[in-house]
């Protein structure tokens, strides 16, 4: 079943939400990075009851536990956190899952601007790869991330979650 991102997000165990908010602050290059980072800062300052400037001068790890906090976050917050997670902390399995698919990519990264949409039978042997390398539940996140993010694309994943 395809989850909106801040559905992943909500159901996200705490320290991996630490872990992807770390990630979300940690980023500085994304596209309208700008506009996520001051939604997520006013988000955190309605919350706890602090002024802005306040939010704005704590250390990002501060800042990353604080917004692992919040279970509501929108959907832009949500999906910039996933995607900062995972190319912060998940480059190996991204790449071991890509590499067994046979997509082009970099590091992660598919490098092919039309990447069509792989056949369930090779997205089932690629799960089936990396679960015998990695953690479960990062498997399951990431095929979740990847199918919210485009379910054009990634839609054969649903009904696959490893976990």
């Amino acid at each position: 079943m395809v989850q909106r991102p801040a559905r992943l997000w909500k159901d996200m165990a705490t320290d991996t939400r630490v872990r992807a908010a770390e990630a979300f602050w940690r980023d500085t290059e994304s596209e309208d990075i700008q506009i996520q980072h001051a939604e997520a800062l006013n988000a955190l300052a309605q919350r706890f009851h602090f002024r802005l400037k306040s939010v704005q001068a704590l250390p990002v790890e501060r800042r990353a536990r604080q917004l692992a906090q919040l279970a509501d976050v929108s959907d832009a917050i949500a999906t910039r956190s996933l995607i900062a997670y995972h190319f912060a902390c998940q480059r190996p399995l991204m790449s071991a899952f890509l590499d067994a698919l046979g997509a082009p990519h970099e590091n992660g990264l598919i490098t092919e601007e039309n990447f069509p949409a792989p056949a369930r039978e090779k997205l089932e042997a690629a799960v089936h790869a990396v679960c015998a390398s990695f953690d479960r539940t990062d498997v399951a996140l990431y095929l979740h991330t990847l199918m919210a993010l485009d379910a054009e694309t990634w839609g054969h994943l649903d009904g696959l979650d490893p976990a």
